[in-house]
C-alpha cells in the first residue's frame, strides 16, 4: 500500500496577530476563518509603494490598477524617481493621472531623488509618527498615503488608517452602526485590536473582497483606495 504523505503547512508570520484578533473579536474571527492566514509581506519597492498609493487616492482600486499598469508600460518597473522626472507631467497625464496627481508623483520623485525624504534610510529606529511626519512634508502625500506606506511597505503592525473608507465600512459592520463612523470615531472602536490594528485592517479589506463567496484571496495587493483627504 502506498504511503500517503501529510502536507506541512507553514505557520503564518502573523500567527500571533491572528490568535489575538480571534480571541478579542468574534466578528474578525469569522473573517479570519473565511480569508485564511494574513498574507501581508513587506514590499521592497518603497518608492513604488508610494507612487501606487498616490495613484489610488480617491479612486477605485480597479481604476488605480489600470493607471498603474499604463505607467509601468511607459516607465518600467520598479519605479525610479529619475525616470518619472524624465517622463514629466504630460506623459504622466497621458497614462490617466490627473494634472494634480501627476504633480504629486513628481513632487514625490523630486523629494526622494534629492534625498530630502530618505526612504531607504528608514529603519526600525524610526517611529511611525516620525515616518508620517517625513512623508507628509511632500505635497500630495497625506496621512492616508503615509499609512499605506507603513502597512504595505514596512508592515508596521499597529497602524489604523481611520480615514480609509474600507476600514470605516468594516468598523460600521463590526458594530452594526447605522452610518459610517467618522475618522475620529474609529480609534476608540478599534482599541481592542491593539497591537495589531494593521492586521485587523488587512482583514477588513480582505473580508470585503470575500463577502460575496469568492473564496480565500491569494494576494495582498488590493486596497480600498479611498482617501479622506
Amino acid at each position: 500500500m502506498a504511503k500517503t504523505t501529510r502536507r506541512r503547512t507553514t505557520p503564518s508570520r502573523w500567527a500571533a496577530a491572528e490568535r489575538h484578533l480571534r480571541r478579542v473579536d468574534p466578528h474578525l474571527k469569522t473573517i479570519i476563518d473565511r480569508v485564511g492566514p494574513c498574507l501581508l509581506e513587506p514590499r521592497p519597492d518603497r518608492f513604488g509603494t508610494l507612487v501606487r498609493a498616490i495613484i489610488g487616492q480617491q479612486i477605485s482600486s480597479k481604476a488605480a490598477a489600470s493607471i498603474h499598469r499604463r505607467l509601468v508600460e511607459v516607465g518600467g518597473e520598479p519605479h525610479h524617481p529619475a525616470r518619472l522626472i524624465e517622463l514629466g507631467e504630460p506623459v504622466l497625464r497621458g497614462v490617466g493621472l490627473s494634472g494634480v496627481k501627476a504633480r504629486y508623483v513628481l513632487n514625490l520623485s523630486e523629494a526622494v531623488a534629492s534625498g530630502n525624504v530618505p526612504l531607504d534610510a528608514i529603519d526600525d529606529s524610526w517611529t511611525d509618527e516620525a515616518i508620517i511626519k517625513s512623508l507628509v512634508s511632500i505635497k500630495g502625500v497625506g496621512v492616508w498615503t503615509a499609512e499605506m506606506f507603513l502597512i504595505f511597505a514596512l508592515n508596521r503592525p499597529d497602524v489604523l488608517p481611520s480615514g480609509d473608507l474600507g476600514v470605516r465600512a468594516g468598523i460600521r459592520d463590526r458594530y452594526a452602526l447605522a452610518e459610517l463612523p467618522r475618522p475620529g470615531e474609529c480609534p476608540p472602536l478599534a482599541e481592542i485590536w491593539r497591537p495589531f490594528r494593521s492586521i485587523a485592517s488587512w482583514y477588513l479589506w480582505r473580508g470585503a473582497d470575500t463577502r460575496l463567496g469568492q473564496g480565500p484571496v491569494i494576494a495582498a495587493e488590493k486596497v480600498d483606495s479611498t482617501s479622506s483627504r
